[in-house]
């Protein structure tokens, strides 16, 4: 079972795992060995504050700020994506 992503928690991508321009299909990835995921706008937009530092509700207050959205959908919304990520081990949380 996945740890819950909780305001406190920093989310870090693991070692192996990082985000990477595509310039063959234009777009951003997310890399890991033998793995890729392909990111839209917003997935990149989120990892983009994803710095092992920050915690989650730091990421989602700069996502708000950001781009003028309510801060709850911006957790809803980052919430589900990161969890997705942590699923698949792309994404550790600290």
């Amino acid at each position: 079972m996945t740890r819950m992503l909780t305001s406190d928690a920093v989310p870090t991508l693991p070692r192996g795992v990082r985000l990477h321009w595509d310039r063959v299909r234009e777009k951003w990835v997310l890399l890991a060995p033998e793995r890729a995921v392909a990111l839209d706008q917003i997935g990149h937009a989120i990892l983009s504050e994803v710095d092992g530092a920050a915690s989650f509700e730091a990421i989602t207050f700069a996502l708000a700020e950001k781009y003028g959205a309510p801060r709850e959908q911006i957790a809803e919304d980052a919430g589900e994506f990161l969890r997705g990520l942590m699923n698949r081990r792309f994404l550790e949380v600290c």
